[in-house]
C-alpha cells in the first residue's frame, strides 16, 4: 500500500474543502473519532502537487458525517482553500491503543492468515468496516476470502511475526467460495 508517503508518516483522512470565512476545513476521516487528530497534536497536508506543509491541530469536532478541524496559521477562507483535497497525514508514533486488543489497520495490512490447523489461506490486502465489525478481505492469487474481525474467528494477531490465525467457523469459507 504505497501510497508516496514517508514510512513514519500514517494517510488519515482527506480535507473535502473549506468551511465558513475564518479558515476551518470540513474533513472526511479515516480515522474513528477526532481523538486520532487531537493526540496527534500536528497533521501534516500533502496537496495535490506533492508539497507537504505541517500544522498544529487547535481542534477538531464532529459534523454530520464529516469533521471540521481547525489548524494553527489558517485563519482565512482564501487560506483554507489552499488545501481543499489535500491528504491528511499524523506520525504513526502518535497512534495511541484504547485497548491491548486493539490493532490499527495499517499494521494488519499485509499479515499472512493461517487457519488453526496452519494451512496458509493468504495475505490480508485490505479492510472495511461494517456497522458491527471490521471485515478482513485476504486474497491468495484470485481468490478472495472475507473474515470478520471478532474474538470468535481471531486466534492471534503476531505483528513480529507478521501473521494472523484465525479458526474455522462452520459454513465460513464455504459461503465464501460461492
Amino acid at each position: 500500500m504505497d501510497e508516496g508517503f514517508p514510512d513514519n508518516l500514517l494517510l488519515v483522512g482527506k480535507v473535502i474543502r473549506p468551511h465558513g470565512l475564518g479558515g476551518l476545513l470540513r474533513i472526511w476521516s479515516y480515522a474513528e473519532s477526532e481523538k486520532t487528530f487531537l493526540n496527534s497534536g500536528k497533521v501534516y497536508l500533502r496537496l495535490e502537487s506533492g508539497q507537504t506543509h505541517e500544522h498544529k491541530v487547535l481542534s477538531v469536532i464532529a459534523q454530520k458525517k464529516a469533521f471540521l478541524m481547525k489548524l494553527e496559521g489558517l485563519s482565512t477562507l482564501d487560506a483554507a482553500e489552499e488545501y481543499r483535497n489535500a491528504a491528511i497525514l499524523i506520525e504513526k508514533h502518535s497512534l495511541h491503543r484504547e485497548r491491548e486488543d486493539e490493532y490499527f489497520w495499517h499494521e494488519l495490512i499485509g499479515l499472512e492468515v493461517y487457519l488453526s490447523t496452519g494451512k496458509f489461506i493468504g495475505t490480508i490486502s485490505h479492510i472495511f468496516t461494517t456497522g458491527s465489525n471490521d471485515i478482513y478481505v485476504v486474497q491468495e492469487g484470485e481468490k478472495e476470502i472475507l473474515i470478520p474481525a471478532i474474538h470468535d474467528v481471531v486466534e492471534e494477531i503476531d505483528l513480529d511475526g507478521k501473521k494472523m490465525v484465525v479458526s474455522e467457523m462452520e459454513g465460513l469459507f464455504d459461503l465464501n467460495e460461492a
